[in-house]
């Protein structure tokens, strides 16, 4: 098991929010209806107003091939996350370009390392590797790798990464352009089971979890915070969460269900109960029928809900 010291990039005592970028995703359990018929320049105009709104991060996903058997639900649009990140860099400033998340398995180290190195070099120090172990068998066996080693391959995969960002030579191989940021990009881990708990306890600067209910936080950071203390004591680990639906201000129309709603200060009294259990990163998704109405929603949650966001 490799062990190594954390990354931290969010101020302390922060609570930061960021956001999946839409249309380059189209699974139904994640994207509004209007996305289906949304095109590049919509992509475009949620990632720059993200940066002009101060969203900490944007988040494109990964997924290499879709079985024909889950295309119904999951779709096959799934945007490459390097090149569409890539992309995102030149239109964008501040805004960390993060994966949520990226399926190290896949790939063979030295490549993942040299493309989010690139990326990290280009973007002048913004990656985020959010990285899982997968889930979605098909793909796996479409790729010709194997499902029940995907834990293990996910590990390695890690530890191959920071290795090639931490050192210019791994044995007989170097690799440039370097990270702009060192010693090397933060890692953060998707998932909620006791498994990608501890990979994050081991291996992780932070933690993305996946559809974990806000009851059952206070357990799974008590879990991840006494495995992290038996492998690296004391280490700070940015714990996030994915929100409900929210919607800044008062809808016109009939909002989807579980969609949180009201005044800025409702809002961040309701998100500041999130920094009160220990988190401190918010991946936001927002109720809305058009791209004008997502970007106006990111605006009004910038300048009036983010700076009453505290931990």
């Amino acid at each position: 098991m490799s062990t190594y010291p954390t990354v931290s990039v969010i101020p302390e005592g922060e609570l930061v929010f960021g956001i999946q970028l839409p249309v380059q995703a189209l699974s139904v359990m994640t994207s509004m209806p209007w996305e289906r018929d949304a095109g590049v320049d919509d992509l475009r105009r949620a990632a720059v107003s993200a940066d002009r709104a101060g969203f900490f991060y944007v988040a494109i996903c990964d997924h290499v091939a879709i079985p024909r058997d889950k295309a119904e639900t999951m779709s096959t649009t799934w945007f490459n996350p390097v090149a569409t990140l890539g992309w995102i860099a030149g239109q964008t400033q501040r805004v960390r370009l993060m994966t949520n998340v990226f399926v190290p398995a896949y790939r063979h180290p030295l490549e993942t390392a040299k493309m989010f190195a690139t990326l990290d070099h280009l973007s002048n120090g913004r990656v985020i590797l959010g990285v899982g172990a997968g889930h979605v068998e098909g793909e796996f066996e479409a790729l010709g790798i194997p499902f029940a080693e995907r834990g293990r391959l996910t590990n390695e995969a890690i530890d191959g990464i920071v290795e090639a960002w931490t050192h210019e030579f791994v044995g007989d191989v170097g690799q440039r352009p370097r990270p702009v940021q060192q010693p090397r990009p933060p890692v953060w881990i998707g998932g909620s089971s006791k498994p990608a708990l501890r990979r994050v306890a081991e291996r992780g600067d932070g933690w993305i979890p996946q559809g974990t209910p806000k009851k059952l936080m206070p357990e799974s950071i008590a879990y991840l915070h006494e495995h992290r203390d038996a492998v690296r004591p004391g280490e700070p680990i940015e714990v996030g969460m994915i929100t409900e639906y929210l919607y800044v201000g008062d809808a016109d129309w009939e909002l989807p269900k579980y969609t949180r709603s009201g005044s800025p200060d409702y809002l961040a009294e309701k998100l500041n109960e999130y920094g009160a259990l220990g988190i401190s990163h918010l991946q936001l998704r927002f109720a809305s029928r058009s791209i004008d109405e997502l970007c106006d929603q990111m605006a009004r949650f910038g300048a009036d809900v983010g700076p009453l966001l505290e931990r």
